[in-house]
């Protein structure tokens, strides 16, 4: 249950269109586009694709969908994720998330706050936002700075340790960048199109996304669980 929450995370990483920077961008021109793209984003829909790469069996596990975010300006962020493969939902309305699999008929229903209490709290400050990436993590460009698109690529470092995140990599858009580089801002864009999570086991979850719409104007009703008739309900 951790690790797919830990997954929904990766929501917040995403942008639309890119194009190149006109100049290459230093290290803190890059984190300003991050954080300062990120401050602007009220809600989100898009569709998402995902990998998780398993250590222990050397083993890949896919799944696809489409998720909402929400970040109600002073509340935790709400969000669902609705899986078409495998075929499951999780949702959050900001107190509560449920994780239901049609499969087994079963919803697993845990409050926030104990999802990330403890040492996992780094993994809710994504949920809160990630306008202060610089002081949680230590940040360097990864070892290829630019991909074949000309985007900026990133390797951050969580500052305190971490029983769920070792690593995180971005990718962020080279678009954002040039705006920050023209006019020190960054508009109508989010400025991370990809993101790697690793954990303690070795394992890895990438997450890209497409057809972002952003600050659409999403309803609150979007993020609430109504149980299924015939449905078990179980709590840790």
């Amino acid at each position: 249950m951790l690790r797919i929450c830990i997954i929904c995370l990766s929501v917040l990483l995403f942008a639309g269109p890119l194009s190149a920077a006109s100049n290459p961008a230093s290290l803190k021109d890059v984190v300003a586009a991050l954080e300062k793209g990120y401050a602007g984003l009220q809600d989100v829909q898009a569709d998402f694709t995902q990998k998780t790469s398993i250590a222990a069996v050397n083993r890949d596990q896919k799944g696809s969908g489409e998720v909402l975010l929400k970040r109600p300006a002073s509340a935790t962020a709400m969000f669902r994720f609705n899986y078409v493969k495998p075929k499951q939902q999780i949702i959050s309305n900001g107190k509560q998330v449920w994780f239901y699999t049609p499969e087994t008929k079963q919803v697993l229903v845990n409050s926030v706050t104990a999802m990330f209490s403890g040492g996992n709290a780094i993994a809710l400050s994504y949920l809160t936002g990630l306008g202060h990436v610089s002081r949680d993590f230590d940040i360097a460009f990864a070892a290829e700075v630019q991909d074949k698109n000309g985007n900026y690529q990133l390797d951050l470092t969580p500052k305190k340790a971490s029983p769920v995140l070792t690593k995180l990599q971005l990718t962020v858009s080279a678009e954002a960048v040039g705006q920050i580089q023209a006019s020190g801002e960054v508009k109508n864009i989010f400025p991370v199109i990809a993101s790697t999570i690793h954990d303690v086991g070795g394992n890895r979850t990438r997450i890209d996304y497409s057809r972002a719409r952003v600050n659409k104007g999403i309803a609150d009703g979007k993020f609430n669980f109504k149980i299924p008739e015939g449905v078990e309900v179980v709590k840790p």
